[in-house]
């Protein structure tokens, strides 16, 4: 059957929630996808972050088939293997003690404001439930979580909100100082770098005035870091970057290599507020996710890979500031790591386009800006072909196409 049978199907049977490139990818190795008509694209975007060891991995790859051949999914109300030593994993590689797994970002980010409420509840503060969060952020799109996202365009038409929420300018240590409240703020949500807000990046020292603030008011200071996880930045998480440590911290897209998974990593003073019959997945941390969360986070943890994601970064940042310097429409380029972006004083969609028709996959958030989450492990050689077809694509837009 022909791709363009697909997408008619597509268009009368799947709910139309997307804005769905003309094409269908059916497979992939390493950085490089293919779709249904033979074409080969070089993948900037790896599923939104959540394929860090690209496609094709053979170590993920017989992890799955392993653990589907023996166990697939078995109810939380039993002990799994392969849960206990991700959480083990995990927690013995970041400030947490415990680990509640789950299925998404979303979801991660659910748990950890009802972690937050139910802590000062069950110490009696029960006016403690207000959670602060940025402006221009995204927490995901469930209730919770989108009244969390400081982005009025993702809220509307969902009213009326979920009370308990306010948000800040991001990087304002003043107005996060005015909102803050002992009495009724429960925590601080926020992600060190805002992605789908076009990538932004902290001011120097914001995320350690963050945490004093929180500290002194006795509030929580939680984490997103379900985009800058799992090795992102060039560290395992981005806030090791800024030299702080959160209360509570979600993860999620790269952690199983794109099999769906996230996780709510806590120290055990918050994760103790959670009791049997409090919180719960019926999927959340099933052998096979976990099976390929290990691997992937044992090949992300290998001797000098997370060195090498911080070396590629910084190559990455080098070309796009060169670029930068001969284009004019390029505003800004920022980012941290292999998460990356440049800012055009035009809209950049057609551009994102531009760049599939020229065989390279880039994603366009924010209206203006170019995001750039290659797998983790790209070379410096396809950096280089990215970055030459993003040289054509903007010398080619003082003839028309934006």
């Amino acid at each position: 059957m022909l791709s363009d049978d697909f997408i008619a199907m597509n268009r009368k049977y799947v709910f139309n929630t997307y804005s769905r490139a003309p094409i269908m990818l059916v497979e992939g190795k390493g950085c490089k996808v293919r779709d249904s008509e033979g074409r080969e694209y070089l993948d900037f975007i790896a599923g939104l972050a959540a394929c860090p060891l690209g496609h094709g991995h053979q170590g993920l790859a017989r992890a799955l088939a392993d653990q589907a051949g023996r166990l697939i999914h078995v109810s939380n109300l039993f002990h799994i293997e392969p849960q206990i030593r991700l959480a083990c994993l995990l927690a013995e590689n970041s400030f947490a003690d415990k680990v509640f797994f789950c299925n998404s970002g979303s979801e991660a980010n659910e748990g950890a404001i009802k972690l937050a409420r139910r802590f000062f509840h069950i110490r009696g503060e029960y006016d403690r439930y207000h959670v602060i969060t940025m402006e221009n952020s995204f927490h995901g799109r469930t209730l919770a979580a989108l009244a969390a996202t400081g982005q009025t365009r993702y809220r509307k038409g969902f009213e009326p909100e979920m009370p308990g929420f306010s948000h800040v300018p991001f990087g304002d240590v003043d107005a996060l100082e005015r909102a803050v409240s002992p009495v009724f703020t429960a925590a601080v949500l926020m992600e060190p770098i805002q992605g789908e807000g076009g990538v932004r990046v902290p001011p120097e020292g914001y995320l350690r005035r963050v945490r004093e603030i929180c500290d002194d008011a006795g509030c929580l200071l939680m984490l997103d870091e379900v985009q800058t996880g799992m090795g992102r930045t060039g560290k395992l998480f981005a806030h090791e970057n800024y030299g702080i440590e959160p209360d509570v911290m979600t993860v999620a897209k790269g952690i199983a290599g794109g099999v769906p998974m996230g996780a709510m990593l806590a120290a055990n003073k918050f994760a103790e507020a959670l009791e049997p019959g409090t919180h719960a997945s019926t999927f959340g941390g099933n052998p096979l996710a976990c099976a390929a969360g290990l691997a992937v986070c044992q090949e992300i943890l290998s001797d000098g890979f997370l060195e090498e994601v911080a070396q590629k970064g910084a190559y990455l940042r080098s070309r796009l500031n060169t670029l930068a310097r001969a284009h004019s429409v390029i505003r800004e380029v920022r980012g941290l790591g292999l998460m990356q972006a440049v800012d055009l004083d035009i809209p950049g969609a057609n551009l994102s386009v531009a760049m599939r028709d020229a065989g390279v996959l880039v994603n366009c958030t924010s209206e203006t800006v170019l995001r750039f989450l290659p797998p983790l492990i790209v070379t410096k050689e396809e950096i280089d072909t990215m970055v030459a077809v993003l040289d054509e694509v903007l010398t080619s837009v003082g003839g028309g196409l934006a």
